[in-house]
This record gives structure tokens, sequence and C-alpha cells, in this order.
């Protein structure tokens, strides 16, 4: 007899992904359901599924799980973390207008900005940024400002920066999105990121602002990726494209960065949105 497993979709800059309260709901194979239910022609369609739980800890209120459409576990997800801001608020699973979510890269802090009962933007403390991290970066030091790497026919100058998550942030010509999927894919999977990397190619805009397009680990090109805006602020402010404060512009929106002298940490601020809500079997 099948079982059916109530699903909620949202989406945080276009960054959608297909929520289920583990609360109320149990998956065994979520590696499988992610796989079949982000399919957009068969499936749901979606960036992946999340999972909100119960925290292990006692210093935190809940718990996120993320997959990938693929069905590769990620550690962090920004524009999912305001997502399930919104989501337990809403649904009155919580009262808090300040969270604390447990994530395989940390806790992270959710601030919601609530009018009339409706969150409007949440900003996450996304803790500090890394630059340096040996496991994630396989050369001496685990560090990279504007480093190159070469492809089958393309060297990139890039910046690495972990947020928990590895991400490559390349400032330079506008691509084609024919060419973010060639050289995403071959970057993502070069032998120089031991847990494969998210890819973010960013130009700096007349505003000010900067646009970036990017290439997620285990999902390919998506609308938005929150831990990928952080990344692209922190590469601007230490390659001097940018100050401390950036407006990261996606396909799908733009989010607020700003790189907090007091402690070190990022300050993400974005939307969080619902598309729909459904029942779909086990």
């Amino acid at each position: 007899m099948a079982t059916i497993i109530h699903f909620t979709k949202m989406h945080g800059a276009g960054n959608d992904y297909i929520y289920v309260n583990t609360l109320l709901y149990n998956i065994p194979d979520v590696k499988a359901a992610s796989m079949t239910w982000s399919a957009y022609h068969t499936g749901i369609g979606s960036d992946g599924l999340v999972l909100i739980g119960k925290p292990t800890t006692d210093d935190a209120d809940f718990s996120m799980h993320i997959y990938n459409a693929d069905g590769s576990e990620a550690m962090m997800c920004g524009n999912a973390s305001r997502c399930i801001g919104k989501y337990l608020y809403e649904k009155k699973i919580t009262d808090k207008t300040t969270i604390r979510l447990e994530t395989l890269s940390g806790i992270k802090v959710l601030n919601l900005h609530v009018n009339d009962g409706i969150v409007e933007s949440v900003t996450v403390d996304m803790l500090e940024p890394q630059l340096e991290n040996e496991k994630q970066l396989a050369i001496e030091g685990g560090s990279m400002t504007e480093g190159e790497i070469k492809t089958e026919d393309r060297t990139f100058a890039g910046t690495f920066v972990s947020m928990g998550n590895p991400h490559f942030v390349i400032f330079g010509e506008e691509l084609s999105t024919e060419e973010i999927k060639k050289y995403g894919r071959l970057l993502e999977y070069n032998s120089i990121f031991p847990e494969r990397c998210n890819i973010e190619f960013a130009n700096k805009c007349q505003d000010g602002s900067i646009r970036m397009r990017v290439w997620e680990r285990g999902s390919g090109i998506t609308m938005a990726c929150g831990t990928g805006a952080c990344a692209t602020a922190v590469a601007a402010a230490v390659t001097k494209r940018a100050g401390r404060k950036s407006r990261i512009v996606m396909d799908g929106g733009a989010l607020d960065i700003e790189w907090s002298e007091k402690d070190n940490h990022i300050y993400m601020t974005g939307p969080a949105e619902f598309v729909f809500e459904g029942d779909i079997n086990l």
C-alpha cells in the first residue's frame, strides 16, 4: 500500500525545493525520492528535496537536511533556510521570529521580518566564510585568490570560498547558458575539488551590484544560490571589487549580503515564497 506524503514547494529567489515536515512524515529512501520528485517532466520539479525535522542538539530549534536533484546531500542552502523560516512561522509550527536551524555546516540563526503575520523576508547568519580549506581545495594551504584552473580548452581565474560548502567564484566576461553548462560541470568535477564544487560566474554592474549565474554542485544551473551569493560577495570584497556590502543579482532575484566587520559573519537577507502544496505517493 502506497504511503501518501504531503509536500510544499517553495522558492527563494527562484531556487526551488520540495519541503517535507519529517515531524509528521518518514521518507525511508531520501536520495531516491529527491531524484524522482525533482524531475521537472515526470515529477514535482525542483532543485532538490528539503527535510525539516528535530535537531540533534538543544542549541537548535529545528534541523534541515537538503538533497540535490541528483540525490547527493548538500551541507547547506541559504535560500532553503529562509524558506524554512517562513514555512515554520506561517504554518504556526513556531511563533518564534528568531529560529536556530541545525544544518550540516553548523547552526544558522534565522531572523524573520514579519508584517501582519506574513514573513516578508529573512536574514540568515551564515557564520564566517573560510578562505582556506584543504579538504575542499586540494592545494597546499587550501586557499586560492584569483588562481587559475585549466579545463579542456579554457583557463579560468577564480577565488575559492567555503561557506561550509565549497565555491569557486569567477569574475570576467559574461558566459552563455551553454558555456556555463559546459564549463560549470568541468570545474565542478575538477580534481582540485575533492568534494566537487559550486561554480559562480560573476560580473560587476554599473550600479554597483554584482550579476552572478551559478552552476550548483549536484543540480546544475539554478535560478539562485544563497551560499553562492555569499561566496560571491566575499570574493568581490577580497579582490577589491566591492566593499563589505553587496547586492547579488541572480536569474531568480537579488539577495543583500553583508560581511560584518564586527563578528566576521556573513548576513544574507532575501525573500521566501510558497509556490504550491500537494500529496505524492511514496
